[in-house]
């Protein structure tokens, strides 16, 4: 598994309307992509959960030959044409797991980006990010967990779907999920695992 993202920030003043017509009628294109695990069609807008209005998709791909044929297909190619060619940041999938709620449609996603500090074995940091992985997935109203990392950056993605809000206060970025592409989800949990 792999996991992927780009965000693209628009104007404080951007008609978020726009982004929604563009998931609306185009976002069915993904629905049986080869080799793409699912894709969540992201939004947060300006006010009480985000500083900005952003369109950020989070992708968690089956076989790393899709994400590559997605990165010169012309769907992105249109990204690109509208946006500008954003930084497409990817990580290491270490573990997929789905939740209680697996069956139902996600409407919230929560991102939260953690650093392994200079002063951690990067092998216990990964051992107690997936047990913190573990109880999220297992949490009442969670539809899918993935937990990835940067070996780059040594920095842990923790991506959680959820059927309406996450129980409680939880640190990370929360997102709005407009449509979900997920042809080839169930062969997530048999890819990447630590």
């Amino acid at each position: 598994m792999h996991a992927m993202q780009y965000e693209i920030t628009l104007p404080a003043d951007y008609d978020m309307e726009i982004i929604r017509r563009r998931i609306a009628t185009r976002g069915h294109l993904l629905d049986d992509f080869p080799g793409l695990g699912l894709k969540a069609f992201l939004i947060r807008e300006r006010g009480e959960t985000s500083p900005v209005d952003q369109y950020a998709p989070l992708y968690l791909w089956s076989a790393p030959e899709g994400m590559n044929a997605f990165l010169r297909c012309p769907g992105f190619q249109g990204i690109v044409d509208d946006f500008g060619r954003p930084q497409v940041q990817h990580w290491s999938g270490l573990s997929y797991l789905e939740g209680p709620s697996a069956d139902a449609v996600p409407r919230t996603a929560l991102r939260h980006r953690v650093r392994i500090e200079d002063s951690v074995r990067p092998a216990e940091a990964v051992e107690a990010a997936l047990a913190e992985h573990r109880g999220t997935a297992a949490s009442p109203g969670a539809v899918a967990a993935a937990l990835a990392l940067d070996p780059r950056l040594w920095e842990l993605l923790h991506f959680t779907l959820w059927e309406h809000e996450p129980p409680g206060p939880v640190p990370g970025d929360r997102y709005e999920v407009l449509h979900l592409s997920a042809p080839e989800r169930a062969r997530l949990a048999r890819t990447g695992q630590w």
